[in-house]
C-alpha cells in the first residue's frame, strides 16, 4: 500500500522525545489561537475498489498548498479546521479508460495535546473527527461523462510541532481520511471508488 510510512515514523519519533525536550517558557495553552501552513500530499489506498461490475479502478497520488486554522479551548484540548488548494488526481479504469478528478477535502478535527501547559518544546497531539469532500471537474479520456458524489467520513490526524520561539514552530502532520464516492458513467450508476488516503503535512506553525 502507498502509505507514507517513513512520515508518520517520523512524527511518532518526535513524540516519543517529547518527555525530555524541555526549556523556555512555550508552553501551549488555553486559548491559543494558530495556523499552519504547508504542502500536503494525498496519497490514495493503493486497491480503489472497482466499478461497472468488477472493474479495478487506480487513483493517483497529489500535493497542494494547504493550512489549518486551530483553537485551544483548554490547555490539552483544542480544535483545528484543514483547508488546501484543489487536489488534481488523475485516474485510471483498468483496460476500459482513464480520466482526472479535482477534490477538496476541508476535516474538522477535535485534538488532545498531552503535554500541554508544559514548557516542552516538542508538542505532540492527536485529533479525531470528520471530513467533507466536495469533487469537481471530473472528465473522462471517452465520449462521456463521470459525476463523483461528495461524500462524509471520519477523520483521524498525528502531529507534532517543535517549538522555534512563543510564535513560530516546525510542523509535520497526518491525517486518514475516509472518502468513498459513488460514480456515475454517463446516465448509469457504475459503483463505488474507495479513495481513503492519508495525507501527510510539513511546514510552519504560528501561533497569535
Amino acid at each position: 500500500m502507498r502509505k507514507p510510512k517513513l512520515s508518520i515514523l517520523l512524527i511518532a519519533g518526535l513524540g516519543a522525545i517529547a518527555s525530555v525536550a524541555s526549556t523556555q517558557a512555550l508552553a501551549y495553552g488555553v486559548g491559543d489561537l494558530y495556523t499552519r501552513v504547508g504542502v500536503a500530499k494525498v496519497e490514495p489506498k493503493s486497491d480503489n475498489g472497482d466499478i461497472l461490475g468488477g472493474v479495478d479502478v487506480d487513483v493517483d497520488d497529489d500535493s497542494a498548498f494547504a493550512f489549518t486554522l486551530g483553537y485551544r479551548f483548554t490547555d490539552k484540548l483544542g480544535v483545528e479546521l484543514l483547508a488546501a488548494e484543489p487536489f488534481d488526481h488523475n485516474f485510471q479504469v483498468e483496460g476500459v479508460t482513464g480520466g482526472s478528478v479535482e477534490h477538496l477535502p476541508p476535516t474538522l478535527t477535535v485534538q488532545y495535546y498531552p503535554l500541554g501547559s508544559t514548557e516542552a518544546r516538542v508538542q505532540p497531539y492527536a485529533g479525531i473527527g470528520v471530513n467533507y469532500t466536495r469533487f469537481d471537474d471530473e472528465s473522462l479520456d471517452a465520449p462521456l461523462s463521470v459525476e463523483f458524489d461528495d461524500s462524509w467520513g471520519a477523520a483521524g490526524q498525528l502531529g507534532v510541532d517543535l517549538l522555534i520561539d512563543e510564535h513560530w514552530a516546525l510542523n509535520a502532520a497526518a491525517w486518514y481520511l475516509d472518502i468513498d464516492s459513488d460514480i456515475t458513467i454517463g446516465d448509469n450508476e457504475a459503483g463505488e471508488v474507495e479513495i481513503d488516503p492519508v495525507v501527510v503535512m510539513a511546514g510552519l506553525s504560528f501561533r497569535f
